[in-house]
């Protein structure tokens, strides 16, 4: 396989303080993996085999409850780690991560994590503090989902993937990876019916524009005020 250019990585979070050398020497043991939109990245159960990096595209991380039902953890876009079970003491993957469009990731064993780790430091500190930004964020969301009325569990959906992958365009600003109405319900502890009607009358009243999975937010300002921001 053709080496890694350090370049096309050198400015994502996961190598933040890691010198040029060092950067290359973990660049020389991933290897660049490609997933089709919709492929699975990895299963929810399944040994944590590896972890990765993404270069392009976005996955959707999803657990499945005892009770059969899914539950949107997050998505992860271009310069995120994920599948860093090994990191956190799992050997199997806790949620299953499928492409939501074409993705490209770099990815490394898992039975390598304590050796890099020990060579360089930075990686296993730009790692945690990656996962306790998660962590914190799992955290609001379950505050979300205890203390708030629906509608605004939707609005601060949104703008976090807004925030997390937003992209201008002439109606707004459009969510820039195929999301339906029924990963909104998954993301929010609603349901499908739910989020519809309420998508719904948001495009009546002007705040979204909505298509096949495509989401813009024409008013953003209307929105944070609807989730309280």
């Amino acid at each position: 396989m053709a080496s890694i250019d350090r370049s096309l990585v050198a400015g994502m979070p996961l190598f933040a303080g890691v010198a040029p050398a060092d950067l290359d020497a973990l660049l020389a043991e991933a290897r660049s993996a490609r997933y089709p939109k919709n492929a699975a990245v990895f299963s929810q159960g399944e040994e944590a085999h590896s972890f990765f990096l993404l270069l392009h595209g976005h996955v959707r991380a999803a657990k499945t409850t005892p009770a059969g039902q899914q539950v949107v953890v997050r998505y992860i876009t271009p310069g995120e780690t994920f599948g860093v079970a090994v990191a956190i003491g799992l050997s199997h993957y806790p949620a299953t991560a499928t492409a939501v469009d074409e993705s490209v990731a770099l990815t490394w064993p898992s039975p390598a994590w304590p050796r890099l780790v020990e060579r360089h430091p930075g990686l296993a500190a730009n790692t945690l503090q990656a996962v306790g930004a998660r962590l914190q964020e799992s955290h609001n969301r379950v505050i979300e989902m205890s203390t708030e009325q629906v509608e605004r569990r939707v609005a601060h959906a949104l703008l976090r993937l807004v925030q997390q992958a937003g992209r201008k365009v002439e109606a707004g600003i459009e969510i820039d990876f195929p999301i339906s109405r029924q990963d909104i319900a998954e993301m929010t502890g609603t349901t499908l019916h739910t989020v519809s009607r309420i998508l719904s009358a948001w495009e009546s009243d002007g705040l979204v524009e909505g298509g096949r999975q495509r989401i813009v937010l024409r008013d953003p300002h209307r929105l944070f005020q609807l989730a309280g921001e």
